[in-house]
């Protein structure tokens, strides 16, 4: 009970807590009002996260997609792109509920620090090979320290979310309420990139800057309609699926509004991986001739814009740096993509088992020749490790799930998932922290299907 909650805590805590409430009094009187006005709030989210952490994460849901981005340390156009280290809203939430979290295990003794699950492991081997791979590039030269440090501590950030995902759900309740409020996030999203469609250009994800990254949107859509369809075939209420019905077409009209190749392939490979485990099962066939037939009838149906972008794909004018591929005349970004695999295969030899480092290589728009080069073949060894457990695992909770509702999250997120590594070939789809920050969150749904028992609810 909250009325509780003092009497359970220790005199050392509250020895602690009293010290901390008088050094903030004192800061916030000798200070700026703006600055003050900063540390209010973030005392306030701090309590807020303490006393509650589901309260905590419903905050955090909402910034992951509409809170703003600062550029600290610039190095260059964009963080993702040339190296500069990007702060946003979520960041310093992050660290407040993950600093109550660690207060609330050092007070309250009988609270574990992290629940085993399948993933534990696998996460522990990618992040040290991460680390490792950039102490030596940092200790070579290869790696700037600042920004080599703030970029593994993104990759933190990501199985951070995970950790607490699975530390604090405790009811079936809970699951639902996070699912909800991640759609009306999405559904918010979505609704912004179509009110860019009329000003032409492709859409984009909120407060991105000056310079927006539609394959970053497209990616984090390709993942929450994957969601959407897989609880749409599991929902038995006529009213759900009516409402994911609608959430699908405000997301498909989003999605094509990115013109993100990346992401129209990620939707091939989800509907094939879809298609291909009905056919196995021989169920849902009506339902799939009707998806085949609008795939087929995809050519007439879609904005011109859409097929535009794709064909600029093979007809763009003759342009320097353009390559062939089996006489195939490909344009000026899929070739730079192209050229830059071929010369980072060949550097890798010279640092073939820990890699340049994170950071320590010059940027590649793609997810698998980059954790090849930065952390070498004992990172890719490790990712994919990661990337094989979470996939059977996924695979087995939706096999076995006996709820309806559980069963279409879980089949949602492997769809999901294959579509994000089909995205990857496109881009660093599992280092960008708007795809990854709500992967995470939802993975840790999933993996906590199977400990919440039989019949429990919240």
């Amino acid at each position: 009970m909250r009325s509780l909650v003092f009497s359970t805590v220790s005199p050392y805590g509250m020895t602690a807590l009293t010290v901390l409430a008088v050094a903030i009094a004192f800061g916030i009187s000798v200070t700026q009002p703006s600055l003050a006005l900063g540390v209010i709030i973030g005392i306030a989210l701090l309590v807020t996260a303490f006393l509650s952490t589901r309260a905590a994460f419903y905050i955090l849901i909402i910034s992951m997609l509409l809170s703003p981005e600062i550029m600290v340390g610039e190095l260059g156009r964009r963080a993702t792109l040339e190296r500069g280290v990007t702060l946003r809203l979520d960041d310093f939430l992050l660290i407040i509920v993950g600093f109550s979290w660690l207060a609330r295990i050092a007070i309250y003794k009988e609270l574990g620090l992290s629940k085993r699950t399948p993933l534990n492991l696998p996460i522990l081997y990618y992040m040290l090979t991460c680390i490792i791979s950039t102490l030596m590039g940092i200790l070579a030269g290869r790696v700037n320290p600042m920004t080599g440090f703030f970029f593994v501590l993104k990759y933190l950030e990501f199985f951070f979310v995970y950790f607490m995902v699975i530390n604090t759900i405790t009811d079936r309740t809970q699951i639902k309420h996070l699912v909800l409020l991640s759609f009306i996030t999405c559904f918010l999203v979505s609704l912004y990139a179509i009110i860019q469609i009329p000003g032409g250009g492709r859409a984009t994800l909120p407060f991105e800057g000056k310079v927006g990254e539609p394959n970053t949107l497209g990616g984090y859509l390709v993942f929450m309609l994957s969601l959407v369809g897989g609880l749409f075939l599991h929902v038995p209420h006529r009213k759900g699926k009516i409402m994911l019905t609608s959430l699908a077409g405000v997301i498909v009209v989003a999605l094509l509004a990115t013109q993100s190749r990346s992401s129209y392939l990620a939707v091939l490979a989800t509907f094939g991986a879809f298609s291909i485990l009905n056919l196995l099962r021989r169920q849902k066939l009506g339902l799939l001739a009707f998806l085949a037939a609008l795939l087929l009838l995809s050519p007439f149906l879609v904005p011109s814009f859409v097929k535009e972008r794709i064909a600029y794909t093979f007809i763009q004018p003759r342009e320097s740096g353009q390559i062939k591929i089996l006489r195939v005349q490909l344009d000026t970004s899929t070739s730079a993509r192209i050229l830059s695999w071929q010369e980072g295969f060949r550097d890798f030899k010279e640092h073939p088992l820990l890699g340049y480092g994170v950071t320590g290589y010059g940027f590649l728009d793609a997810q698998y020749p980059r954790v090849l080069l930065e952390t070498g073949l004992l990172g890719l060894l490790a990712f994919l490790y990661l990337v094989y457990q979470l996939w059977q695992q996924v695979f087995l909770i939706h096999k076995t799930a006996s709820d309806p509702y559980e069963k279409g999250l879980a089949l949602g997120f492997w769809l999901g998932f294959i579509g994000l590594l089909v995205h990857a070939i496109g881009a660093n789809t599992f280092i960008i922290v708007r795809i990854m920050e709500p992967f995470w969150l939802f993975a840790g749904m999933v993996m906590m299907i199977p400990k919440l028992g039989k019949g429990e609810e919240g």
